[in-house]
């Protein structure tokens, strides 16, 4: 048995070291093509630059080389032990499926805690490196003023956040104003908008559409109205702001406190003194629905870097199986399959993301749903496979 273990495990890793390499390059191509390489072959950037732009990606693309490289590995090995008949001799000589596969299941979990110190400390530390190190060269830095993903503190009196910028066309924006500079005394919330560069003043100018108002600190609890909102910051000061990581570059821990300040900010702004019964009920509840709205991103992004951490065991219960079962020991029919899994897999993901301004969706349980359902496919077709239905 232990050579059995010893002799899969081997083949398993030299695999895995393969995929993970071609995913890791192909990865990197595909960011360095997008934006560096036009910046090389016109000048504007060095060949150094882009070699240490290079090693700062690469931890931000093993949080998706990893699994992947995990499942086509599986695909690979298994399809081609199943081709060659070395698993029919396995089970002849009296070894289950389950013990044979044990040990590839124990190193998925290492590869789980791996992908967990990846994805929730090293990625977004590299990846804000990356974006500071192209900031520094003045490359790439369209739409720094507002960026999208990312709570800014310093345009004064407010906090903004800003879901989705095209171009200076604003999605999903929601505005913090503050008293005293601490507390939160409004929120104003609109579907779109746009900012402008007003270059007599050098004023950054932030127009919003259909915006609606809710006051946090007044006694008021009449619903919001519609109305067309303005503020306008220096430019020196929208860049000052521009230096806080987006929501997706930070650390977990990061995330953590951040949502923390947050949800303190909002419940300390809200008075409650002098209120009916009924209407300390409606403000409560107001209170409780802006409160989610502003921290579900933060509650999305933390839920997903821990539930990527799991991709490495979900892809391997599924990947074992479905390869025994292709029964083929062709390279390419092994890499179409883990495309089409990674494909099924990262659009429960992007729905997560796309819903992170939702609270009412619950897209923070959305990430999980990928992981659950691998997991629970992958344990029935391992299942069925031992025991060789």
């Amino acid at each position: 048995m232990k050579t059995l273990h010893t002799y899969l495990t081997r083949q398993v890793l030299a695999s895995l070291l393969m995929t993970v390499a071609v995913f890791t390059f192909v990865l990197l191509l595909g960011n360095v093509l997008k934006e560096i390489l036009a910046l090389l072959v016109n000048r504007q950037a060095s060949l150094g630059l882009v070699a240490q732009a290079m090693g700062l990606l690469i931890p931000f693309v093993w949080v998706f080389a990893l699994p992947m490289g995990m499942l086509t590995a599986t695909l690979l090995i298994f399809g081609r032990l199943s081709a060659d008949q070395e698993l029919t001799a396995v089970r002849a000589s009296g070894v289950s499926l389950i013990a044979l596969v044990s040990p590839i299941l124990l190193l998925s979990v290492a590869l789980c805690a791996l992908s967990a110190l990846v994805n929730m400390e090293v990625a977004p530390r590299c990846r804000v490196a990356y974006k500071n190190l192209l900031a520094s060269a003045d490359i790439g830095i369209a739409n720094i003023l507002i960026p999208e993903g990312r709570f800014l503190k310093d345009f004064d009196g407010y906090i903004l956040y800003v879901g989705k910028n095209r171009g200076g066309n604003l999605q999903e924006v929601m505005i913090f104003s503050l008293k005293d500079q601490t507390n939160i005394d409004q929120v104003i919330r609109a579907p779109n908008g746009t900012v402008t560069l007003d270059r007599e003043t050098r004023e950054v100018v932030l127009t919003l559409s259909e915006s609606k108002i809710i006051t946090l600190s007044a006694n008021d609890i009449a619903s919001p109205k519609a109305v067309d909102f303005t503020i306008r910051a220096s430019l020196k000061q929208a860049r000052k702001g521009s230096s806080e990581p987006r929501i997706s570059d930070m650390t977990f821990s990061q995330l953590w406190e951040r949502r923390r300040e947050l949800e303190e900010g909002l419940k300390h702004s809200a008075r409650l003194d002098g209120l009916t019964r009924e209407q300390l009920r409606e403000k409560k509840k107001e209170v409780l629905k802006t409160g989610e709205a502003a921290t579900t991103p933060y509650r999305v992004q933390i839920h997903e870097q821990v539930s990527f951490s799991f991709a490495c065991f979900g892809f391997t219960l599924v990947g074992i199986p479905l390869g025994i079962r292709v029964h083929r020991r062709e390279t390419n029919i092994g890499i179409a399959i883990a495309l089409i899994l990674v494909a099924v897999y990262y659009s429960f993901i992007m729905v997560g993301q796309a819903l992170d301004t939702r609270p009412e969706y619950a897209p923070h349980l959305i990430v999980w749903l990928p992981n659950f359902l691998f997991q629970a496919v992958g344990a029935v077709l391992l299942w069925r496979a031992n025991k060789g239905i």
